[in-house]
């Protein structure tokens, strides 16, 4: 029976330590929420008045304290998680310091506020930033333009190498003058649809992507895949030029390919920008370099997604209703000016366009 005894006293006795221990852990919590729910509260309310817009109603004061008063409601968080204070209070302090991150650190626009600010200068500034890798891409266009010339002008079995299944049609060495004028002209009647979507990723588009992916590897990659890209480009005009076509091919191409390859060019420029960055890095970290190289790159790369959708429309539809070289000669020369005037004339807001 004595044993008995002892077994209930000390269950009575663990009972009432442990009734203790909550009563001291609710008396903590309920000390540690009155010594801080002041400014929780008031930080509450600065984050509710935000969220619903009414910042007419904010003092200039709370505006200048609402970063110290959420690093305050994280420090608390912190404590709270550690001690193992309750579980509501740490709900209340997890879901306010949310709410408060998002208006201290978060993003300060909407999607459509980024996209009309980009459009209006942050997108031509961020070109304008990485010009010295735009002319390094643009040199590498050109080298590889003229090295699919040379290469097939020596030995035309070249051509099949470089081209590649993309025109695997008529458009071949030995094609006769009037083969190759039709696949110029005459093709009104295609479904422009059908061919805005097949070439929404097309070659150029995978070009882009991966010109700028490959930005990493210290730029390399990204210049040996616009000279690849381009002799392409060469051993169509040595093959038409050779049917005296050079202009039609020209004027059939410039309807979307001083779009297209204005957009392949920025990619490689982006990409490049990123592998000079951590090549020269300069007094900074190779990581500070990439990432300050990478935020401009990323805005040069979204401008170049809307390029590559107004190239598909084009070749879908206006190269298909335009069958006049001299039309579609003036249509891509327009493009091009288009393209060169926003980038490098219109500066809205220069400032802070430069500074974004």
């Amino acid at each position: 029976m004595s044993t008995l005894a002892q077994r209930v006293t000390g269950w009575f006795s663990k009972t009432e330590e442990q009734a203790a221990a909550a009563s001291e852990a609710a008396l903590r919590s309920d000390r540690f929420r009155l010594e801080r729910e002041t400014d929780w509260k008031r930080l509450e309310a600065i984050v509710t008045r935000m969220e619903k817009g009414r910042l007419r109603g904010i003092s200039d004061e709370d505006l200048l304290a609402l970063p110290v008063l959420y690093r305050t409601a994280a420090s608390s968080l912190s404590i709270a998680r550690e001690t193992s204070l309750d579980r509501a209070t740490l709900s209340y302090l997890e879901a306010l310091t949310q709410r408060a991150w998002f208006l201290v650190y978060g993003p300060r626009t909407t999607l459509w506020g980024w996209f009309r600010r980009c459009l209006g200068g942050g997108w031509g500034a961020a070109v304008r930033a990485i010009w010295i890798d735009l002319l390094i891409a643009l040199a590498a266009m050109i080298a590889g333009t003229v090295v699919g010339w040379l290469l097939v002008s020596s030995n035309p079995d070249w051509y099949y190498s470089l081209v590649g299944a993309n025109f695997a049609d008529e458009r071949v060495p030995g094609a006769s003058r009037e083969v190759l004028h039709g696949t110029l002209f005459g093709h009104q009647k295609e479904n422009g649809l059908s061919v805005f979507a097949a070439l929404l990723f097309n070659n150029n588009a995978q070009v882009s992507i991966l010109a700028f992916a490959l930005g990493f590897a210290f730029g390399l990659p990204s210049i040996m895949l616009l000279v690849h890209n381009t002799t392409m480009l060469g051993a169509l005009l040595w093959l038409y030029h050779g049917q005296g076509l050079t202009l039609d091919l020209i004027g059939w191409l410039s309807v979307h390919g001083t779009t297209e390859l204005f957009a392949i060019l920025l990619a490689g420029g982006a990409g490049i920008h990123i592998g000079r960055a951590m090549a020269f890095p300069g007094e900074a970290t190779v990581l500070e370099a990439a990432a300050a190289a990478g935020r401009r790159a990323a805005q040069v790369m979204a401008g170049v997604v809307f390029m590559l959708i107004v190239a598909a429309l084009l070749e879908g539809f206006a190269r298909q209703l335009v069958d006049i070289t001299s039309t579609r000669l003036a249509l891509g020369g327009f493009m091009l000016v288009f393209w060169c005037g926003y980038f490098f004339v219109w500066r809205r807001g220069r400032v802070s366009a430069e500074g974004h």
